[in-house]
């Protein structure tokens, strides 16, 4: 039977130790940083899902050790193991994945953890709950940066089939969160709401909140408007002092 000492062995030999104090740098691993004290091996991401093919079978007991890990890679690997499985799963399976997912959702404490994960399991399962809003809901008014940026990418798993009202509920939620990876993943969903859905709900969400929300999140949305359109948002930003 594989492990998950097995697994973190594997992202060892694959780590490239020159890119470390980089890659720390990048993920704002000093003290006061959102990821301050990560460990990083440095294995580049498709490296990493060559290494969950291999261990796509770890029973879930052991992707709790990898999830639970001081490595970042181990993390990362554990939620692309459970992302994999959750495809083929039947219902009992996804059920067991989600939960064992919100069970262990304080180690999912990394944007791109975040976003390789939030869409692809909770956005799915929660799909045809009743709870569906008040998960997301509680979640998007946690304390934890991490569990409010699930909320919000978890929508994205809606707006990619064509619905917004979700991603929108949640956005007005977090608008005027004061992280600026919150204000980036409402900016992004917001943005992908317009592409992806329709871009009238999107003018419509700008005219009542452009001139108030962050600019972060507002340049984001507006990303993919014509010059003079954005320019149309961002001078209504300027009216009304953030």
């Amino acid at each position: 039977m594989q492990t998950a000492i097995e697994a973190l062995q594997a992202l060892k030999d694959a780590g490239r130790p020159e890119r470390v104090l980089t890659t720390e740098r990048f993920f704002k691993t000093y003290k006061g940083g959102y990821s301050e004290g990560d460990k990083f091996l440095c294995v580049s991401v498709p490296g990493t899902r060559l290494i969950a093919k291999t261990f796509k079978d770890l029973s879930l007991p052991e992707v709790e050790k990898l999830l639970h890990s001081e490595w970042h890679d181990a993390r990362l690997l554990a939620l692309i193991i459970l992302v994999e499985r959750y495809k083929k799963a039947d219902d009992i399976e996804r059920q067991e994945i989600y939960e064992f997912y919100m069970r262990n959702i304080m180690h999912v404490n990394n944007w791109d953890l975040v976003d390789t994960s939030a869409d692809k399991i909770v956005g799915p399962y929660l799909e045809n709950q009743p709870q569906k809003l008040k998960v997301l809901q509680k979640l998007a008014r946690s304390k934890n940066l991490w569990e409010r940026r699930v909320a919000m990418v978890a929508t994205f798993a809606y707006i990619k089939k064509g619905s917004a009202d979700t991603a929108l509920i949640i956005a007005e939620d977090l608008l005027h969160d004061q992280h600026d990876l919150i204000q980036k993943a409402v900016g992004w969903m917001l943005r992908e709401v317009g592409r992806r859905v329709d871009a009238g709900l999107l003018i419509e969400f700008l005219d009542h909140h452009a001139a108030t929300m962050p600019r972060t999140t507002l340049r984001y949305a507006i990303e993919h408007f014509l010059p003079e359109t954005r320019q149309h948002y961002l001078q209504l930003k300027g009216t009304i002092k953030s």
